[in-house]
């Protein structure tokens, strides 16, 4: 594998863990950034769109489970996480959230650089995003890439988990979308038998996006099989 045009993203708030993985890719050539939050983390992969992600799981703030289930949300990119002695549920967990491959720390460089080649080779190598395409009228911008939400031109601050729901309803405008679907795709699973989370999360991207919550214009009920987004023509 050439190494030379791939570029990987660590994520890790441990600076002397983020050099030690560099050097071992850039001893082979790759191009390598670091990120040393979640956020800064998923902000990095949209900006430069890496062939391989190495992904601490515990972070500050955003935890790296729910880091590797945003990515998900939009990217097929090989992940990696790295998880210190711990209990066996950690490492279960992080492969139910979508994460290819482990390492318990520490661990030997060469099965770091030999994991990655692994799981590129099988991953096709490149990265490959779900479509994100963007939404805007005269009142609502949604910018899925950008992970931005406009009212009025004004932005909105959306949680983690409001910002997924709200993607995923986009990402399938004016199809309804089963409240099982939802859980599955927004939440994990140990609450998809809880549809009262959709109804919560709906009712407060309601106050925040609607012109008026009571009579939504957007997020549209469907007789109690799940919610669509509504979208609308511009002349």
């Amino acid at each position: 594998m050439n190494w030379e045009d791939k570029t990987v993203l660590i994520i890790d708030d441990e600076p002397a863990m983020c050099q030690l993985v560099m050097t071992v890719f850039a001893k082979v050539g790759a191009k390598v950034h670091m990120a040393f939050t979640g956020e800064q983390g998923l902000q990095t992969l949209v900006n430069y769109r890496p062939d391989l992600v190495i992904l601490d799981i515990l972070l500050p703030g955003m935890d790296g489970l729910e880091v590797c289930r945003q990515i998900r949300d939009y990217s097929e990119v090989p992940v990696i996480v790295l998880t210190a002695v711990g209990p066996e549920e950690q490492v279960v967990n992080a492969l139910q959230a979508g994460a290819d491959d482990y390492l318990t720390k520490p661990f030997r460089t060469d099965e770091l650089r030999a994991r990655a080649m692994a799981i590129m080779r099988r991953a096709g190598t490149t990265l490959q995003l779900y479509p994100v395409p963007s939404y805007e009228d005269d009142y609502l911008t949604i910018d899925l890439d950008d992970r931005k939400v406009l009212v009025r031109g004004e932005s909105v601050k959306l949680t983690s988990t409001e910002f997924k729901l709200l993607a995923h309803l986009y990402r399938h405008a004016n199809n309804v979308c089963t409240f099982e679907q939802i859980l599955d795709n927004v939440w994990s699973s140990h609450y998809r038998s809880s549809a009262e989370n959709v109804h919560v999360y709906i009712w407060h991207l309601r106050q925040k996006l609607e012109e008026d919550p009571k009579s939504p214009k957007y997020l549209i009920s469907d007789h109690s099989v799940g919610y669509r987004f509504q979208t609308y023509e511009q002349d």
